[in-house]
């Protein structure tokens, strides 16, 4: 089952840096980064479309030009990092999970991850034509269509826009929506999975893999054994 680190690893690291990124690669199959562009067109790594939340500055991050947002503080003395030293950090190492948060940036954010393909790349978003255009300009790449709200047939729209997985919200994912799905080809990776009752459901009805905030704490409880496996974890029972 594959591990997804969240946002590189939140849990263990300010959110989209390179330092979060490094601590979940040592226990993550893949790890995800969100993806905007800076005024002069820079691909960066940050989920919000503002600064505020994870850094010591104010405002959208397209009013900020690459030499700028790089002096902000992302937290533990890390700065926002680019998609290009993502890329950098992780190859030949793990796999990337890049979502595309702004549609119209599919071209730049292609261009970038060119000739800096990861060993396994997922491109996925939750705009329908993002996922569309990120299969046409990346085909060796796995593109995943996320979903949250109520979706009519998430897997009638993965197949339209040529997705290869579906990707979610984990009260959006049954038995039922795992089996349609991979008698439709799709992988299915849900999050956020960070409770041993989440790990254990997601499990039961059978999913590819699943994103977690910690995915060192979802790895060893994975590879325990028995119910100590929790407390060895690290992973508790309901979450906080």
């Amino acid at each position: 089952m594959l591990i997804i680190g969240h946002r590189g690893a939140r849990a263990l690291g300010p959110e989209n840096t390179l330092l979060a990124l490094r601590r979940g690669m040592a226990c993550a199959d893949l790890v995800e980064v969100d993806v905007r562009l800076t005024r002069d067109g820079i691909p960066v790594v940050i989920h919000d479309a503002t600064v505020d939340r994870t850094t010591d500055g104010t405002g959208p991050v397209k009013e900020y030009t690459i030499e700028d947002i790089r002096k902000l503080d992302a937290g533990e003395g890390e700065t926002i990092p680019t998609l290009r030293e993502a890329l950098d950090l992780v190859q030949g190492e793990k796999g990337l999970v890049v979502e595309i948060k702004e549609p119209g940036t599919e071209a730049i954010v292609a261009s970038v991850i060119m000739g800096r393909m990861p060993d396994r790349l997922f491109l996925v978003s939750f705009n329908p034509g993002s996922v569309a255009m990120a299969k046409n300009l990346l085909p060796g790449a796995q593109a995943g269509l996320i979903y949250s709200g109520e979706t009519a047939d998430p897997i009638a729209l993965a197949r339209s826009v040529q997705a290869d997985l579906i990707l979610p919200r984990r009260d959006r994912v049954s038995r039922e929506v795992v089996e349609r799905a991979h008698n439709a080809g799709l992988l299915v990776v849900p999050w956020l999975l960070n409770t041993a009752d989440d790990i254990d459901e997601a499990i039961r009805i059978g999913v590819d893999g699943f994103a977690s905030d910690d995915p060192c704490a979802a790895r060893r409880y994975l590879e325990g054994e028995g119910p100590e496996r929790r407390v060895q974890s690290g992973i508790s029972r309901t979450g906080p």
